[in-house]
């Protein structure tokens, strides 16, 4: 039996995902307090239709970042299915033909993403970074500076109805069902442990029985589809088809899984922290708007975030193995975990390769 550094109640409590739930709460809380009208109903309505999207693509990016790789070209697949569902509906197709066929153009999109990191072996950043740019590409070729409008009221309505007198829209159900089946994927199914496996190390991984090449690629291929969900989901709520919808969101969702206690470096993630990600963004954001804060400003900050949440945890795995060495001067020198540490504070359980 595995023995730990520390009880059970530190390692549930103390951890990167309770420090987020925890900000999430002061932030709520203090702008609650001090923004005026953060506190009122509306601002939990447009809270979830705005960060519907976002959430939606952070869950499969999640499990991506967890193995060490990363997915860019989200919002470009967001954009992407957007326009294949506008100019779809506008040739007559119906509704949900459109939807089916755009949620498969982007499970292809994210395959291919997934065949040429795991099957070709290149690296996922660059990857990402090319089909970002050429599915982009693709979404405001096939439109141009034009829109497709028009859709019917029963789905541009459903897609921002309230769940009777209540502040939260109709999609919040479908929110938190998506949410428990990744929860469940990630945290209580062998696919979830393998994928913490090839992110802490993927030969290790590969020697214990796991199909990293298949698993990567499946990761891909849900990545890719969810973010063509969200892509139509965007469209009816703003009643719009776009080649620019969702320009810069990858940003975003980055942001959120980092801010989540995802380790960029593979290996650790829990999907509680993600959502208090999504949403401590969310409620930072809103506030700040309502503040009457530019969006470039905003994006400074969320940008800040991001970078603080990658830096802090090596600088307080680096302090903390200082200290364990001060306190054992006479035992070999300790380092610090190198792409991703244990949870309870230990050495990694081994590099990615």
């Amino acid at each position: 039996m595995r023995t730990h550094a520390r009880p059970w109640w530190q390692r549930a409590l103390l951890t990167r995902e309770m420090l987020t739930l925890l900000i999430l709460a002061v932030a709520w809380i203090v702008a609650s307090a001090v923004v005026q009208n953060f506190d009122g109903p509306l601002t939990i309505t447009y809270l979830v239709l705005d960060l519907a999207p976002v959430l939606l693509i952070a869950l499969p990016m999640t499990l991506i970042i967890a193995t060490g790789e990363i997915d860019l070209s989200v919002a470009s697949v967001v954009g992407l299915s957007s326009v294949t569902f506008g100019l779809l509906y506008q040739a007559g197709l119906g509704l949900w033909a459109a939807l089916l066929v755009s949620v498969l153009l982007g499970a292809v999109c994210g395959a291919i993403n997934g065949a040429l990191v795991a099957y070709a072996g290149l690296p996922s950043l660059a990857v990402t970074i090319g089909s970002l740019a050429l599915y982009r590409g693709l979404a405001v070729g096939l439109l141009g500076t034009t829109a497709v409008t028009g859709f019917p009221d029963s789905w541009t309505d459903g897609a921002t109805a309230k769940l009777g007198e209540s502040p939260y829209p109709v999609i919040t159900l479908g929110l938190l069902l998506v949410i428990a089946v990744f929860a469940v994927l990630l945290h209580a199914t062998p696919f979830g442990r393998n994928v913490l496996d090839i992110g802490r190390s993927s030969e290790a991984a590969r020697f214990s029985g796991v199909d990293v090449k298949r698993t990567l690629l499946i990761l891909f291929v849900l990545s890719g589809a969810v973010s063509a969900l969200a892509g139509v989901y965007y469209t009816l709520r703003y009643g719009s088809a776009r080649g620019d919808n969702a320009t810069g969101m990858e940003l975003q969702v980055v942001a959120a899984v980092l801010l989540g206690g995802v380790s960029i470096f593979g290996g650790r993630g829990a999907i509680h922290g993600v959502v208090a990600g999504v949403l401590l963004i969310g409620v930072l954001g809103s506030a700040l708007r309502l503040e009457g804060v530019t969006v470039n400003v905003i994006n400074i900050v969320i940008g800040t975030a991001l970078v603080v949440s990658v830096v802090a945890p090596r600088i307080a795995g680096g302090l903390r193995v200082r200290r364990r060495n001060a306190a054992s001067p006479h035992e070999p020198p300790r380092f610090a975990a190198g792409a991703h540490g244990d949870p309870d504070g230990g050495s990694a359980v081994g590099q990615r390769t």
